[in-house]
């Protein structure tokens, strides 16, 4: 019994040592035209630009057309163009190996005994590594997990003869499943809330209040590629306008008509049930469409430009329609913080007697980036 108790042990130590010994997989090294060379680690690939993680220089974007020979120690996943994936899909119907490319062609070596095989750059739609690709394809985050977006937070202060502080502050939310953008999108879940509030005060005057806030959430259930079904919520309180609440609720369908790594356009359009409540006026049960569009931009240095338009005409009350805008743009300073600073229109065409019917804010902030 001793005797197998020993066997054993040496086959365990054995064991450990060759695990040791194993080398470790060597860097992945991309060649440019010039020549130069970088040691790292290849990150991804998607339409005419790599993506490389440098020893030296850090993060990198560079385009196919500039990189003369790349070769990669790990193995990676290449999806090419016209092949649409799905959540779930089997893995071993999308090639896999280490990857060599030169001459603007890609050279997989496969395990054994797959044959080598040989894909144009320009048919290559996605490139990304293994581990990730398995990750994306078979265990998806939970509901809890994959939300993007940022936080924002201003404010406004002055002490002197008047006295005003001003406060704002946003959140914005979303959770695309899948997250991977080269995967056929399931679905998508939207939460936004905004809010200022603000006080001016003079001894012997009456205080000067502002209060609004924007609140809402969506649902996108994708019907293919591009199309998809949504259900809504918004709350709007505006007290400059004498609006206390108002409560949307409705569903439409919407259209992607731009999707791509540094942009996205959506145009959407819904019926809605509209419940509008005034300080200083009778009550409003409104049945209306909104007509929706929302393009986010990606530029250079981490820049983001956010934009939004709605348009809320009312069928049983023509005369109570409502529009909104609003456009942002964030700008990275240190790692996740950002400065951003954007502008917020509101229309409302049925206020009470006394209260204007437009409502802008501009607003500054440091905004933390949570994806």
């Amino acid at each position: 019994m001793l005797r197998l108790v020993g066997y054993s042990l040496a086959l365990i130590g054995f064991a450990l040592q060759l695990t040791a010994q194993a080398p470790a997989p060597g860097p992945d090294v991309i060649v440019f035209l010039n020549g130069d060379k970088l040691a790292g680690r290849f990150v991804s690939s998607s339409g005419s630009s790599v993506k490389f993680k440098s020893d030296v220089l850090g993060d990198i974007t560079v385009d196919w057309s500039k990189v003369k020979e790349l070769h990669t120690s790990t193995k990676v996943a290449v999806i090419r163009k016209g092949v649409e994936l799905h959540k779930h899909t089997g893995t071993s119907t999308i090639p896999q190996g280490t990857l060599s490319m030169e001459n603007q062609s890609i050279q997989l070596v496969m395990p054994p005994p797959q044959p080598a095989q040989a894909i144009p750059v320009a048919e290559a739609s996605v490139i990304v590594d293994q581990p990730s690709f398995e990750k994306a394809i078979q265990h998806p985050p939970g509901f809890l997990h994959g939300w993007a977006g940022a936080i924002t937070l201003g404010g406004t202060f002055v002490n002197a003869t008047q006295d005003n502080e001003t406060f704002n502050g946003a959140i914005n939310l979303v959770r695309a499943d899948p997250a991977e953008n080269w995967i056929a999108p399931r679905n998508r879940t939207i939460f936004d809330f905004s809010a200022t509030y603000g006080e001016l005060s003079q001894p012997a005057t009456p205080t000067v209040k502002t209060s609004i806030f924007h609140g809402d959430a969506e649902r996108d259930e994708y019907l293919s590629q591009r199309i998809f079904a949504f259900g809504q919520a918004a709350f709007d309180h505006n007290f400059s306008q004498g609006l206390h609440l108002q409560q949307l609720y409705g569903a439409g369908l919407g259209w992607t008509v731009i999707q791509d790594p540094n942009q996205t356009l959506d145009l959407k359009a819904s019926m809605s049930y509209i419940r509008q409540q005034f300080q200083t006026a009778p009550d409003q049960d409104l049945v209306g469409s909104t007509f929706a569009e929302h393009y986010r931009r990606k530029f250079k240095r981490g820049l983001v430009a956010d934009e939004q338009i709605s348009i809320t005409p009312t069928w049983n009350a023509s005369s109570d329609y409502s529009a909104a805008f609003s456009a942002l743009l964030a700008l990275p300073v240190y790692k996740r913080l950002s400065v951003s600073t954007g502008i917020i229109d509101t229309f409302l065409n049925d206020p009470p007697a006394g209260f204007r019917k437009n409502s802008f804010q501009f607003n500054l902030g440091l905004a933390y980036t949570l994806h």
